[in-house]
């Protein structure tokens, strides 16, 4: 009988991908300090390219009113184990928006394109909701009016301004006062922004979170500076509230005294 051969069976070693990679710390872009907003893990840092991330600007600034504001950031570079992103937009949350819309209203949503001056191509959606139930004319005449309002103001921002502007609700604030020549409008927000095209942010773009951390040490440096009067001020009432008491005390003592001689 032929001989039969026998075979091996060798094992493959497999390889873990996810040990493999390493993490990588995502940073906001300058106009928010380049404040650390997340972590991501890659094995290859070509990959990190044009992944995105949501945060909430009360996860950036701290404020708990605008936990409803969400902003989207893309990277754009990645620098040994840090990865730099750009704005690419906002939106607000689902239950924000359906909180505003209310029955006998009208919820209009607009869609405005305009070009900032430093080069950024940016959609704005607002949304504005009426006290009552208006006509389509009139719908048009708003349309109107905020599309030519926003394209002006925003032609000579910055990209970094538009967004402090969207944020903080100035240009809320503003199409409202724009558009209540028309019709009075009950809220007008801001429901969401695209990037369309990315431009060359100014060399001298200002922090929109620098100014709050400016504020809040001034004032711990007020408040534990050699020049505070605060310490001269307790002590002064202290010693009203010293006399006052000791004033009480004697009128009581006399009036005692006066009980004590009818008696």
């Amino acid at each position: 009988m032929p001989a039969t051969k026998k075979t091996k069976t060798v094992a493959r070693k497999v390889k873990d991908r996810w040990r493999a990679k390493e993490w990588y710390k995502i940073y906001a872009p300058k106009m928010f300090n380049e404040m650390q907003i997340g972590e991501t893990p890659s094995g290859d840092p070509t990959s990190l390219i044009g992944r995105t991330t949501e945060v909430t600007v009360h996860d950036l600034t701290g404020d708990f009113s605008k936990m409803h504001i969400k902003l989207k950031f893309k990277v754009n570079d990645v620098t040994g184990f840090d990865a730099h992103t750009v704005f690419v937009g906002q939106n607000l949350t689902s239950d924000y928006v359906r909180r505003l819309t209310r029955r006998k209203r009208t919820k209009t949503d607009h869609v405005i394109d305009a070009r900032t001056k430093d080069g950024f191509l940016v959609r704005v959606k607002p949304m504005s909701v009426t006290e009552k139930r208006i006509q389509a004319s009139q719908e048009t005449a708003i349309r109107s009016i905020m599309t030519q309002h926003v394209q002006k103001t925003v032609a000579g921002m910055s990209i970094s301004d538009v967004v402090r502007s969207v944020i903080s609700g100035d240009m809320a604030k503003d199409l409202s006062r724009a558009t209540k020549i028309i019709v009075p409008t009950k809220r007008i927000e801001i429901r969401k922004t695209e990037v369309l095209e990315i431009g060359t942010p100014l060399p001298d773009e200002k922090s929109i979170v620098e100014p709050q951390v400016a504020e809040e040490t001034e004032k711990v440096e007020t408040a534990e500076g050699p020049k505070v009067e605060a310490p001269a001020e307790e002590v002064v009432v202290e010693d009203v509230s010293d006399a006052g008491t000791e004033e009480a005390g004697s009128e009581a003592d006399e009036g005692e005294e006066t009980v004590e001689d009818k008696d």
